[in-house]
C-alpha cells in the first residue's frame, strides 16, 4: 500500500465539498440536492464512478465550476468519490442538504483553505483515508478574537 497526498485546486472565492458516495446517479442527484437547496447556486459537480466504464460523471450550473470539479477529481482519482466546487455560496448553505443525499455516503471536507486529500493506493485502486483541512491552531481565542469572530459573522450576514 502507498500512501499519497493530492492538494486541491480551489479557485479565488470560492468553497469544495469532498465527499464518498455509492451509485451512477450521484451526479444528477448532488445537481438537484444544490439547485434545491439555495436559489441560483453557482457550481459543478464530479464524480467517479467505481464500476462499469469508471467514468467521472458531471453536472453542474457553471462552466468554470464544472472544470474545476473535474481537475481536482481526476487528481484525486478514488472511486465512488465526489467533488463539488461552489462560487458565490458557502457550504453551510446547502451541507445538510447534501448529507442527506441517499447517495452520500460521507464528508470529508467543506472549505475554501488549502485542502490536501490523503490517499491510499493499492492493487485493486486508490481511496481516501481524509483529508488536511487549512493549517494547525496557533493558540487559544482571547476577548479581543472573540469580538473579531461575532464582527465577521454579522458582517457576513450569518448573526444579526
Amino acid at each position: 500500500m502507498e500512501f499519497l497526498s493530492v492538494k486541491i485546486n480551489i479557485p479565488e472565492n470560492c468553497n469544495v465539498i469532498i465527499g464518498q458516495s455509492h451509485f451512477i446517479k450521484t451526479a444528477e442527484d448532488l445537481y438537484e440536492v444544490m439547485v434545491n437547496a439555495m436559489p441560483g447556486p453557482k457550481f459543478g459537480v464530479a464524480f467517479a464512478e467505481a464500476s462499469g466504464p469508471c467514468l467521472i460523471r458531471v453536472e453542474g450550473t457553471d462552466e468554470d465550476m464544472k472544470a474545476a470539479a473535474v481537475e481536482n477529481m481526476k487528481n484525486i482519482a478514488c472511486g465512488h468519490s465526489f467533488c463539488i466546487m461552489l462560487k458565490d455560496c458557502f457550504p453551510v448553505n446547502v451541507l445538510n442538504a447534501i448529507k442527506n443525499c441517499r447517495e452520500v455516503v460521507n464528508i470529508f471536507c467543506a472549505t475554501a483553505n488549502p485542502v490536501e486529500v490523503i490517499i491510499a493506493r493499492t492493487d485493486l485502486g486508490r481511496g481516501i483515508m481524509g483529508v488536511i483541512d487549512g493549517f494547525p491552531p496557533k493558540g487559544v481565542e482571547g476577548p479581543p478574537d472573540v469580538m473579531k469572530r461575532k464582527e465577521f459573522l454579522r458582517m457576513i450576514g450569518y448573526k444579526l
